[in-house]
């Protein structure tokens, strides 16, 4: 019976020409990995993280961690490391999570209580949402980047509980900015804690890759800010940077916290060699800007809609023929009938590549 009900699923989603699979490697030209300032390539950062963690290894556990922050896997280097990306973003704590999922999953779960609202913009990420299924309050979304709507739910709803308003600074699927500085504005004139996840925008924009909440200044009113270490930063791990308070309230109330086991130290050394170096990058984010202008934006994530999945993937196929790796978002990752081709930029990427790339994108039109 469970054989027959998975296999219809499958089926069903094969019929639909969404069907998941794991994509196989070919040496194409990179416009589709998060792989911003190309750090996860870089062989200087490989050589730093292996010096950093040969150097540390004989004083922590080589490997694993071998348990939960809360048991046996916190050391001094974490937690030093915790106060450096704290003071380096101006907030008070930082609270490292295995990835970016979980640390929204344990966010958005852990600070609510059965009277609390999440107001969230319709294109935040799975992982809010996830988040926000396993958390205790109601949620309501707004139309994406709708300032009139955003006050409407305000309105509305900020009388009947603490709200939260959750947002991303840059959208993963259409690289679209969301207004920050407005949107800060409207929860504190409702007294709403704005949560924001910066995981596209991190080393890739902003003051030394600081990201859009510092280029707006806005840190002061963050409730909280969630950084992720997979992306620009060219290595795995995630964040969540806020108040002494909140960070208590993760260790005590975050399932994905409490019951992982944490970060070994090769993880720990690779987010202190990202450290040293992203700040270092604005050349190469200089060259990142360029390359944005020629799509006409300032974001480096493009999407180029293209109606239905089949069309998508044939269009990404075309792509991959002409030697560029573009990656073709489907329904239901994405709402149907928004199908898209996403153009991700990188400061390893060159003029004569972005040339090639958009000549044969207008061929396909």
């Amino acid at each position: 019976m469970t054989t027959s009900l998975l296999e219809n699923q499958l089926l069903k989603r094969k019929r639909m020409g969404n069907l998941r699979t794991l994509p196989k490697q070919h040496p194409l030209i990179d416009f589709a990995s998060n792989d911003y300032l190309g750090l996860a390539r870089s062989s200087e950062m490989a050589d730093a993280v292996m010096w950093e963690w040969k150097k540390r290894s004989g004083h922590l556990n080589g490997l694993g961690s071998t348990g939960s922050r809360l048991l046996t896997g916190n050391a001094a280097y974490a937690q030093k490391l915790e106060e450096r990306l704290a003071a380096f973003h101006g907030f008070e704590t930082a609270t490292l999570f295995n990835c970016g999922y979980m640390a929204n999953i344990g966010l958005h779960s852990a600070i609510a209580s059965d009277d609390s609202i999440f107001i969230f913009d319709a294109h935040v990420h799975a992982s809010v949402r996830d988040g926000l299924r396993l958390s205790r309050a109601r949620s309501f979304p707004f139309r994406h980047n709708d300032l009139d709507h955003l006050h409407i739910r305000l309105k509305s709803l900020s009388a009947k509980g603490r709200c939260f308003i959750t947002i991303a600074s840059l959208y993963s699927t259409d690289g679209s900015q969301a207004p920050l500085r407005a949107i800060s504005d409207l929860a504190q004139q409702y007294g709403a804690l704005l949560i924001v996840d910066e995981a596209h925008a991190i080393g890739a924009l902003g003051p030394s890759g600081r990201g859009l909440v510092a280029e707006q200044r806005i840190n002061a009113k963050i409730f909280a800010l969630i950084v992720t270490f997979g992306k620009a930063l060219g290595t795995s791990g995630a964040m969540i940077l806020g108040s002494s308070l909140l960070q208590k309230t993760l260790h005590n109330f975050a399932r994905t916290y409490i019951y992982t086991t944490a970060l070994p130290l090769i993880n720990l050394a690779a987010i202190a060699c990202s450290y040293d170096r992203f700040p270092l990058m604005d050349h190469a984010r200089g060259h990142l800007r360029h390359l944005c202008a020629r799509f006409g934006s300032f974001s480096p994530i493009h999407a180029i809609p293209v109606k239905g999945n089949a069309a998508a993937k044939e269009k990404a196929f075309h792509l991959s023929q002409a030697g560029f790796d573009v990656s073709a978002l489907l329904s239901p990752t994405i709402r149907q009938g928004h199908e898209a081709l996403r153009v991700c930029l990188h400061a390893f990427n060159t003029d004569e590549q972005v040339s090639r790339l958009q000549n044969c994108l207008w061929r396909m039109r």
